[in-house]
């Protein structure tokens, strides 16, 4: 069976995720937990971000190229178009949605986190100690915001991420107007991308992802309550009710190595 060594709320995890279900391949995940550890990850993969797919003796790191991966090996349902224009079109839209919707999102989420830190603890995973949980939740939101600025999520970034985002949200508005799917009128990798890498922003309508119920629904004010963009979130949810599994229960995972980064 396929293993996916993720962190649960990644947004590039849920990305592969959302290729794996739609795909309808059978596979386990390995939770991996911020912190120390990641000798074993980089002994396997050569490297110390997740998502990595492990295939039988084949390792690949990077959602992206885990993306290539299962359409070249496993070509039922396919995620690439065949047409050159929408192929490149759909490459194009994949690569935006990592290097923009997703790095901004998460820019965004750490000013919502400043603010709401009751929004902060609710992304840990639900098996995480209460001790834990109380000790983020408790550091206060200026300190973050201090902490922050020396890794570029300032508040002046994140009023940056947030402007970008409203651009980005409101062009897939424009796009999705008028057609199904981003490229064709299949999904294909760029409507995956787009709809995982925007979790940061609102998640899901449904519990999909290991985190409180209460979570669904739920994301960074300004954006996830704004009415103009409810075409787009509208149109994510259907993307996730169509091809996306529910969790039932704990989900299929194991201990794993520890990874700090979940890109």
């Amino acid at each position: 069976m396929l293993e996916l060594y993720q962190f649960e709320a990644s947004a590039y995890s849920e990305k592969v995720k959302l290729i794996l279900d739609y795909k309808q391949l059978p596979y386990k995940t390995v939770e991996v937990t911020p912190g120390v550890g990641q000798i074993e990850l980089y002994q396997q993969s050569g490297q110390r971000k997740v998502p990595v797919l492990k295939d039988g003796g084949d390792l690949i790191p990077d959602s992206t190229a885990i993306a290539l991966y299962l359409d070249e090996k496993y070509p039922d349902r396919p995620i690439l178009p065949t047409e050159p224009r929408q192929k490149g079109l759909c490459l194009a839209l994949e690569d935006w949605a990592d290097e923009s919707l997703g790095i901004q999102g998460r820019k965004a989420m750490i000013g919502a986190f400043n603010q709401h830190p009751n929004f902060r603890t609710a992304l840990l995973p639900t098996a995480t100690p209460d001790l834990l949980k109380n000790l983020v939740g408790a550091v206060p939101g200026d300190v973050l915001s201090i902490l922050g600025m020396g890794v570029g999520f300032g508040p002046d970034s994140v009023k940056e991420a947030t402007s970008i985002l409203k651009q980005g949200l409101e062009s897939l508005c424009l796009m999705l107007s008028s057609q199904p799917y981003l490229v064709s009128d299949q999904p294909t990798l760029a409507d995956f991308a787009v709809a995982g890498l925007t979790m940061y922003i609102k998640f899901p309508a449904a519990q999909y992802v290991d985190l409180p119920e209460g979570i669904c629904g739920k994301g960074v004010p300004g954006l996830a309550d704004d009415i103009s963009f409810q075409p787009f979130f509208d149109w994510r949810d259907r993307l996730y009710a169509d091809y996306r599994q529910t969790r039932e229960g704990a989900p299929a995972s194991s201990t794993g190595p520890t990874a700090i980064n979940i890109d």
